[in-house]
């Protein structure tokens, strides 16, 4: 298991699904977790689950340049570091590519892409003073393999990927590392959309969907030195979807 013993991590998106298992599984190795959600209330509500001596609530809209700014000067005047930044955020809207209208794009940029480029921005400065730090971006394997009604979505997957590897490249020497988790189909209320799970994944050569602690356990060796020669690296958890069906 990863030691994350002293850890100071900052997670996005950490109210619900893969987030909230990914807050839950780091602060279970030792790491003291900021719980970062758009509501403060679901920020607190997780916190309290996990208990205040591990974790602390975070306002963090990822849209807003001023509360990342705000979440990572907490951070700092509280524990004077910032370990690790998990970028796990998004939104998915499907919808077919003649009907996807500029303001769903607009909405998946600012999230999926923006969200992500103004947090690692927020916590590169104190990182290269550290000289050291691990940012994960979670991401989608709809970035190399989109699934129908999904462009706007993958495109914007896509685009965080190339920027994490540009990323990995320019901040490596200053002891910085930049990698990505890909999953598959993962149990959320996100990805089922409340319908339960499609029989699709019988097919899958796992013969199974996903589970949100599956992509925590991935998220949780990159935050860890377990991972400390690892920068521009993609992970994919996704029962071997992306390698064609399992049926015969």
């Amino acid at each position: 298991m990863p030691d994350l013993n002293g850890q100071v991590v900052l997670v996005t998106g950490a109210n619900r699904g893969q987030g909230r298992a990914i807050v839950e599984h780091i602060a279970s190795l030792g790491a003291k977790v900021g719980v970062g959600a758009r509501n403060y209330q679901d920020a607190e509500e997780v916190t309290k689950g996990i208990g205040e001596g591990h974790a602390f609530p975070i306002q963090l809209d990822v849209t807003k340049e001023s509360e990342w700014k705000s979440a990572v000067d907490m951070i700092i005047n509280q524990f004077g570091k910032v370990d690790v930044l998990v970028n796990n955020a998004g939104v998915l809207k499907r919808k077919p590519f003649t009907e996807i209208t500029l303001d769903d794009y607009e909405q998946l940029i600012h999230v999926n892409q923006l969200g992500v480029f103004m947090g690692m921005q927020a916590v590169i400065p104190q990182m290269e003073r550290q000289e050291k730090g691990s940012i994960i971006n979670n991401v989608s394997i709809s970035a190399f393999a989109p699934i129908s009604k999904s462009s706007a979505y993958a495109a914007t997957k896509a685009s965080v990927v190339a920027m994490s590897k540009a990323a990995a490249i320019e901040l490596g020497p200053k002891g910085i590392r930049v990698n990505m988790v890909h999953p598959g189909g993962v149990e959320t209320d996100m990805a089922t959309e409340g319908k339960g799970v499609p029989p699709f994944y019988d097919s899958v050569p796992l013969r199974r969907i996903g589970q949100a602690i599956e992509i925590a356990r991935a998220v949780a060796f990159l935050s860890s030195d377990e991972s400390s020669y690892c920068t521009g690296t993609e992970i994919v958890v996704d029962g071997g979807m992306t390698l064609g069906s399992a049926d015969e």
